[in-house]
């Protein structure tokens, strides 16, 4: 059967220029593009290169100018504090001028950079809006991440200003930012000017000299002002989002203004199947790119309501709060990560308290941020008696590669597969030498270069080093780090990650910078982290530690000091709860630790002797310290 998705899919095909240009007339510019491609320009070409535009006017004073601005753009819901907002169009835009205004005050303009350290509260939102909006570039980094990661990003980018809160909210504890944010900047090379501090009533935070500012009284100074957008090229910055590299120094994504909105307003509509004014909830947080381009951007770009929630899905106060949210709020289409629904189905599988709410308007589940394993997309189906889709896509991308498309025509639904390509996405599935192997053969995941608007154009200030990253493996392709395979009908299907990445609870974190801390320790002579099946969060980090040959102390010790570094030095964002003391590595006898196979006996997935191994012995003594802990193995 051929339905919009076929002949969307075809029309990007026979011609990707025409495709993207009527793409682009859906979005306001202030000089249109007359160029859609070009491909000499950038690393692999820049998408409306010769347009401007302006992302804030998009996302609000357009709707306003066309009569909306009565109607609701923002709802905010804490399931912390008990506190419910609604903003319409006119008050998002009054706030984020307001804003806009106190960061000019302090010196800020067009590319300027600006750290944003905050809570899932609605003026994290506002200050993403009002950077758009003079030309500052923004980078969000998620609250739960320490003072050296903080620290890395500052120098990174360079930032001028840090907005951040004097705490977030978590179940049972109040975690306090500000301290985090003095010593990030103490440790900073790079020492921005000022620092805007969002007083919360849980807790105050000391604010230091000349340095320190009440954000509430430097915007409330400015509530009335005029701050017009500035035109950007459709090239420039809109914000840069730090996603971990295996080597422990974070990539900078940079998103770009132009691309980025013709393809999150172009997605709204066709893979999501929203219209103005529906209510539209992405449960996330504006840390991770989820939050930047579908609770932020793309509903406001498309005019539909979006939803801040602070809370989590189970213990604020049950696991029935997202159904609370979809029922109070008539939310339309919900989009998290499968972490949250293994959560909610660990404390509600009967569904009971799901059944207290009823959710006549709810018309699809998004899942995405993870693999969304089969038997917990069946359980949501089975109580929810909608369409749950999985779709997949990436930090990098900033949209889905692959999705079933609910605004062209739903297709069948295939468990374990993310569908489809997205129009713009040409995947194919290679081998290690970079050629096509067979559908239904697992392979290294890649797309086809030019990417489509809306994924990264570069890394900040590292041309090098992207194209080293993604494109110089498999030339003329960028490299997803995804391995899976295309099945004959041409769904995709991905199995894991080609690199030492893992993914915990949706959040992406790097096993090579937990092994850093780890090797910090002063007893610890060499060490190894994997990630390994966890019911709850997908996967969690375990780690491996080799001790100093004449250390005597009880390695119990060692191994909850080992714990406590990463949680000082990562953050609890990193779920790192096991180390294990071994005799030694398995290793290649190139001196390669061999993870993977690690991993495959935490797993109890069957594996084979690797052939270039040293002493196959360890690998027994590593299945032996694993069955200790409770770990699965099995025998080759």
């Amino acid at each position: 059967m051929r339905n919009g998705y076929h002949q969307a899919y075809a029309a990007w095909k026979r011609d990707p220029e025409a495709f993207w240009r009527e793409a682009a007339s859906d979005i306001d510019w202030f000089k249109p593009p007359e160029r859609i491609f070009s491909p000499n320009d950038g690393v692999y070409g820049r998408w409306f290169s010769d347009a401007e535009t302006n992302t804030c006017h998009n996302c609000l004073d357009r709707h306003v100018a066309a009569g909306r601005g009565g109607e609701t753009a923002v709802i905010f819901d804490s399931a912390m504090n008990g506190e419910k907002r609604r903003f319409t169009y006119d008050e998002v835009l009054r706030e984020v001028m307001a804003i806009a205004a106190a960061l000019v005050e302090r010196g800020i303009g067009k590319g300027d950079r600006v750290i944003l350290y905050m809570p899932m509260v609605p003026e994290a939102v506002f200050s993403m809006l009002a950077c758009a909006r003079i030309g500052a570039v923004h980078s969000v980094v998620f609250g739960g991440f320490a003072a050296s990661e903080l620290a890395a990003r500052i120098d990174d980018c360079g930032a001028k200003l840090v907005i951040t809160a004097s705490c977030g909210l978590e179940p049972g504890r109040i975690v306090a930012y500000k301290p985090l944010v003095d010593q990030a900047i103490e440790i900073a090379r790079s020492k921005p000017e000022r620092c805007l501090v969002l007083q919360r009533p849980e807790l105050r935070a000391d604010l230091v000299g000349d340095r320190d500012q009440d954000f509430e009284v430097a915007v409330a100074q400015h509530r009335g002002d005029e701050i017009a957008c500035v035109s950007v090229k459709a090239t420039d910055p809109l914000y840069i989002l730090y996603t971990s590299g295996t080597t422990g120094q974070p990539k900078g994504v940079v998103r770009d203004n132009g691309g980025h909105m013709v393809a999150l307003n172009w997605s709204m509509r066709n893979i999501y199947g929203l219209k103005p004014g529906e209510v539209f909830w992405t449960a996330s947080d504006i840390g991770w790119v989820v939050g930047h381009s579908y609770i932020v951007y793309a509903p406001l770009l498309s005019g539909v309501t979006t939803l801040i929630f602070e809370g989590k899905p189970v213990g604020t106060p049950d696991a029935g709060t997202f159904w609370r949210i979809v029922s109070e709020y008539q939310v339309r289409v919900l989009f998290t990560a499968p972490t949250a629904f293994r959560a909610i189905r660990r404390e509600d599988g009967d569904g009971e308290l799901m059944r207290q709410y009823p959710m006549p308007d709810l018309r699809a589940l998004f899942l995405a941020g993870e693999r969304a394993d089969p038997e917990t997309l069946k359980w949501a189906e089975r109580m929810l008696g909608i369409p749950v889709i999985d779709h997949w896509w990436q930090t990098e991308t900033g949209w889905p590669i692959a999705a079933n498309p609910l605004g062209l025509g739903a297709l069948p639904i295939k468990h374990g597969s993310p569908a489809l390509p997205m129009p713009g996405y040409d995947i194919a599935v290679l081998d290690d030498a970079g050629h096509p192997i067979e559908a239904g053969t697992l392979g290294n995941i890649v797309v086809k270069l030019p990417l489509p608007p809306g994924c990264l154009p570069t890394l900040w200030n590292a041309d090098e080093r992207f194209r080293s990253a993604y494109l110089d493996e498999f030339p003329g392709y960028y490299k997803t780090a995804d391995a899976g395979y295309v099945d004959e009908d041409g769904y995709l299907f991905i199995m894991s990650r080609t690199d030492d990445i893992i993914n915990c609870a949706g959040h992406r974190l790097s096993t090579g910078a937990m092994e850093e801390v780890c090797a910090r320790h002063p007893d610890v002579a060499e060490c190894a982290v994997i990630g390994v099946i966890d019911a709850l969060k997908g996967q969690a980090p375990c780690g491996f530690l080799v001790l100093k040959r004449h250390v005597s102390r009880d390695v119990t010790a060692i191994e909850s000091e080992v714990v406590a570094m990463i949680r000082d030095s990562i953050g609890p964002v990193a779920a790192f709860k096991t180390a294990i003391t071994v005799n030694r590595l398995p290793k290649t006898r190139s001196g390669k630790i061999l993870r993977g196979t690690m991993q495959k006996i935490a797993d109890g997935i069957p594996w084979k002797m690797p052939a270039t191994i040293d002493d196959p012995t360890i690998l027994e003594e590593i299945a032996e310290a694993l069955r200790g802990r409770g770990f699965g193995s099995l025998p080759m």
